[in-house]
This record gives C-alpha cells, structure tokens and sequence, in this order.
C-alpha cells in the first residue's frame, strides 16, 4: 500500500511542477490560480512521501519520489510545454525509468 502511496505522491510531485510552469506563462488572477494548485499539489505530495517514508527505506522512497517527479516533469515539458524530445533526452529518460525499476525490485 505505501508504494502505490508513494507512486501517487510522485504524481503530485509533477503537478507541482507543471503548476509552475503554467504560472511562468501566465500573469493577474490565472497565475495566482496556478500558485495556489503548486501549493496543494507540494502538500498532497509532501504528505504522500512523508506516510510512505514510515514503512519504506527513506533513500529508496525519496529516490523514487523524485525519479517519478523527474520523469513525469520531463513528459509535461515535452507535451505541454513544446520542450524538446531529442535522442539524447530519451535515452537518459529511459535509464531513469530503469533505475527506479530497479530500485523497487531491489527494495525489501
């Protein structure tokens, strides 16, 4: 139960991000709104790690915490915000997803 806690903290961790980036390209009230959804998505996520932290390994759940963070704020980047999807930048998208397969596999 805590790992699908922590894989749902992870989603929150890029809505967090992607709420900043939203806010970046906006201005008045629309990025004041933006703010406010970075600000529940970093509690939701934080509690997330935080409850998920009290059963697994503190250095594997953070790591996966922030692996599933930078996957999935590199996947908005390149869907919503236009940024660029070359070789180079899939390639090491992959060995990230990799590694934190291969740290839930190897965690007890």
């Amino acid at each position: 139960m805590n790992w699908i806690i922590l894989i749902i903290a992870g989603f929150f961790e890029v809505g967090f991000a992607t709420c900043l980036g939203k806010a970046r390209e906006t201005s008045g009230s629309t990025a004041a709104w933006w703010m406010a959804g970075f600000f529940v998505c970093l509690i939701i996520s934080m509690y997330g790690l935080y409850k998920a932290t009290q059963t697994l390994p503190i250095g594997t759940a953070y790591a996966v915490w922030t692996g599933i963070g930078a996957v999935g704020s590199v996947l908005m980047g390149i869907f919503v915000f236009k940024e660029p999807a070359d070789a180079w930048r899939l390639f090491f998208l992959t060995t990230l997803i990799a590694s934190i397969i291969g740290l839930k596999v190897v965690s007890h």
